[in-house]
């Protein structure tokens, strides 16, 4: 997925924690909306562990075309995108 998804559910987030803080009706409105807002910052982990993932597959790919040109097993692309 694209990073701006990320933040964009991670303003969601807290915008909906923001919403249930102030107008919840239920007696444990305030915990709910804390827990709510903890969402935030694990949707912009999952964003940013998903980054890396996508250069570590990058990393890889490319050290496989170099190491096939070294060894003269050119493979073509090795990446299944």
């Amino acid at each position: 997925m694209k990073p701006t998804y990320y933040l964009i559910a991670a303003a969601l987030s807290i915008m909906l924690s923001i919403y249930v803080f102030i107008f919840g009706t239920a007696a444990n409105s305030h915990e709910m909306a804390i827990f709510i807002g903890l969402w935030a910052p694990t949707i912009i982990c999952l964003g940013i562990f998903n980054i890396l993932m996508n250069i570590h597959d990058e990393m890889c790919c490319a050290h496989k075309r170099i190491e096939g040109r070294q060894t003269g097993h050119d493979d073509g692309n090795c990446c299944s995108r």
